[in-house]
């Protein structure tokens, strides 16, 4: 499978080099991606899927450079002599790969008001 970002596109949003061996981790970081992404909307955007698919590498790679507190935290805390530090991530969790809020949005998925049918979605796969 050929994912929708390549590990340069990852790169360039960190806005580093990454080592030979998160390389190889990041291309199938990307091809897991793109399966979630086809799972959620397979007709979204290359834009959006290439944005998506970076964000959440991204994400799974760890920590963005200076920040200090790990992609996806929602809550931290930091303390100095007593060695103290703490993080709540909003969903999911460093290190997994996942959609967050706004890649749903992106991918045109996500909390919408109204409802679903399974038989609109059987009427439409079956090209009625």
């Amino acid at each position: 499978m050929i994912g929708y970002a390549t590990v340069e596109d990852v790169q360039t949003r960190m806005q580093r080099t990454l080592t030979e061996s998160e390389m190889t981790i990041c291309e199938s970081l990307l091809d897991d991606a793109a399966v979630m992404i086809d799972s959620y909307n397979a007709k979204a955007s290359e834009d959006a899927k290439r944005v998506v698919s970076c964000r959440m590498v991204i994400r799974a790679l760890g920590s963005s450079g200076d920040q200090g507190a790990p992609i996806g935290a929602t809550q931290g805390s930091m303390s100095a002599l007593g060695y103290s530090q703490s993080w709540t991530i909003g969903s999911g969790t460093v290190g997994e790969i996942y959609l967050g809020k706004a890649e749903k949005a992106l991918l045109g998925v996500g909390n919408k008001i109204g409802t679903h049918s399974p038989v609109e979605d059987l009427a439409y796969r079956e090209g009625f």
